[in-house]
């Protein structure tokens, strides 16, 4: 408990006085967001907002990790650096895309080819070290199972896992990318459901098999490696996105980029392939899933019928055109986050409960 606590609050500190020395560098270079010239004109206000803003959380939830390690004397562990090594990787991968973007004033970076590459070779190198390092009870970071609350069915082997583990990686990623289109939406979003991953590694540590003499029911335990540290990575991520809040919040002073938006989706689903709930994750990030589909239709109603549904695509923008202040969507979508986490939550325990 007490490294939960301490990756938290250093995550939240450094995130509050870091994050405006960003601000500050990034303006004197003049890293500006560029602004689609057909998104919501209201957005124009926009440009020229620092952004890369992703690089404050990222180095704060690495710095607050260490951090806790060394306070508590405890030593890190595979799932919790390998959850570490996605989101920097995916994160590195977005930089180089912001990074192009601010160089050459477009609003694509990185050639798609290029960019998916980059994902790749991060989303590959993560879900095959995953299957690997057993610990003494046999448990790697990820197994070769699909999830929902735990474990069922049949292995899928390691081939499948693989490409399962990318198809994952490179949905979330691009879910909170689509969501990153309002200020503040995507990394309020974000700090819901890492705390959601907090308590699911905190009480799947508590009723650990590798606790079995002391549970009560040893049937309704949980087969997952160091699921209290992976609730440390997700506090340090909380604690950084809560403090990064603080600043990208409407009227932003930073925007997180590709930098943060391609690192917090591997994120999450790091935590979700190591803690075993890969499925429960669409139900944990639901807003994440509705504004990517509202992109799925509206490209795939387009192409069939030539017709839109939405007036505008990510879903967040259609509401803005039919009149809502950013605020006014932004706050009713985290209303929807916040019960898509309780729902998740509930079902997450119901399942404990059945078995138990």
């Amino acid at each position: 408990m007490r490294q939960i606590l301490f990756a938290g609050a250093i995550g939240l500190f450094l995130t509050l006085i870091g994050t405006p020395l960003l601000i500050k560098l990034l303006a004197r270079k003049g890293y500006g967001q560029f602004i689609r010239d057909d998104g919501p004109r209201s957005h124009g206000s926009k440009k020229g907002t620092p952004t890369m803003g992703g690089i404050a959380f990222i180095l704060a939830t690495l710095i607050a990790y260490a951090l806790t390690k060394v306070i508590t004397g405890e030593d890190p562990t595979i799932p919790g650096l390998l959850v570490l090594f996605l989101m920097a990787g995916m994160g590195l991968v977005g930089f180089l895309d912001d990074y192009i973007k601010i160089v050459k004033q477009r609003s694509l970076g990185l050639r798609a080819k290029a960019k998916m590459a980059g994902q790749l070779i991060v989303g590959i190198a993560f879900a095959v070290l995953a299957l690997q390092f057993p610990d003494n009870r046999g448990n790697t970071p990820a197994s070769t199972k699909l999830s929902f609350v735990t474990d069922f069915g049949w292995s899928i082997g390691p081939v499948l896992f693989v490409v399962w583990a990318l198809f994952m990686i490179l949905a979330m990623s691009n879910g909170v990318n689509l969501t990153d289109g309002l200020d503040g939406l995507a990394t309020g979003a974000s700090v819901m459901v890492f705390g959601a991953y907090t308590f699911i590694g905190l009480w799947q540590f508590q009723e650990s098999c590798a606790n079995a003499m002391t549970l009560t029911n040893p049937a309704a335990c949980f087969e997952v490696r160091d699921p209290l540290d992976l609730a440390v990575v997700a506090s340090a991520l909380m604690g950084a996105c809560f403090g990064f809040l603080w600043w990208n919040t409407s009227p932003a002073k930073i925007f997180m980029g590709d930098t943060g938006s391609l690192a917090l989706g591997g994120a999450l689903a790091g935590l979700a392939i190591c803690s075993r709930t890969e499925l429960l994750l669409a139900l944990l990030g639901g807003l994440f899933v509705l504004i990517t589909m509202s992109v799925v239709i509206q490209v795939g109603s387009f192409r069939l019928t030539g017709k839109r549904v939405f007036r505008m695509a990510p879903l967040q923008h259609h509401f803005e055109l039919k009149g809502w202040s950013e605020v006014l969507v932004v706050v009713r979508f985290w209303i929807i986050q916040g019960m898509c986490v309780i729902v998740g939550l509930g079902i997450f325990y119901a399942g404990w409960a059945a078995e138990k």
